[in-house]
């Protein structure tokens, strides 16, 4: 399922862009370069990303609609300047809090810088570190495999929530399929993916309907297989999560 979920910056993005799979269950490495005036949409996705730039390293936190980045606003304390590298790590939805030790809707639509949330000289010595690697993305996915493996891994039926979501199940049904009441799941959805389960199926929605668009389906075929009433409430919802519609996203690709 991971394939649902990597796309963001890879979607929107002008720049060189690289991805690979993780060593991490259903997380994805990615690299890119962004260049002044190369202001990228990136869209709701369910994820949140460990993100590395020359001297810094900060969270994305999970999104609720879409996030320009690229022009320096995205990363803490950088200026105006030249092409400026990133990796990341894109963490499968849900799995990230017991890896950062965060809860995820504290970190929602928000990039916070990581020594905020880990320990200062920690963080200092891990930036170095990675920026004196040969291969930043591969040293920044080192940085979270060590730290997940010292983490208590997320319970495994948070992934069972994203199936089901992404699937279309209704958020009674997933509460009952999972085992947990719908206030228990609305709870645990705060704390891993950093909203509720209702939104939560509105961006994993999203993510299917662009896939579709973007594999050749036709609008009024995406709405219906996508899970949408009809073609106008996915035209209203793309334009809510994304900012731009359905037609501008694909010309983008």
């Amino acid at each position: 399922m991971a394939e649902l979920y990597v796309g963001s910056y890879a979607e929107s993005s002008p720049g060189p862009y690289r991805e690979r799979a993780s060593r991490l269950a259903g997380a994805v490495v990615w690299t890119r370069t962004a260049v002044p005036g190369d202001a990228a949409p990136v869209l709701p996705d369910g994820c949140m990303d460990l993100l590395w730039t020359e001297g810094r390293l900060f969270v994305a936190g999970p999104d609720t609609r879409a996030y320009v980045s690229g022009s320096g606003s995205d990363v803490p304390g950088s200026g105006a300047g030249g092409a400026r590298r990133y990796a990341g790590v894109r963490f499968f939805p849900g799995s990230a809090p017991s890896c950062l030790g965060v809860p995820a809707h504290e970190l929602r639509d928000r990039r916070v810088d990581l020594a905020e949330l880990w320990d200062a000289g920690q963080v200092r010595r891990l930036t170095e570190r990675v920026d004196a690697a040969a291969d930043p993305a591969a040293a920044l996915e080192a940085v979270a495999v060590r730290r997940a493996a010292d983490a208590e891994p997320p319970d495994p039926r948070l992934r069972a929530v994203v199936a089901g979501l992404s699937t279309g199940w209704s958020v009674a049904s997933t509460a009952q399929r999972v085992g947990w009441s719908e206030r228990q799941l609305h709870r645990r959805a705060l704390a891993a993916f950093g909203y509720g389960p209702k939104t939560l199926g509105r961006v994993l929605r999203l993510q299917r309907a662009l896939a579709l668009a973007r594999g050749g389906v036709g609008a009024a075929e995406v709405a219906v297989v996508a899970g949408y009433a009809d073609q106008a409430h996915l035209a209203r919802d793309v334009r809510e999560l994304a900012g731009v519609p359905l037609g501008v996203l694909l010309r983008a690709r």
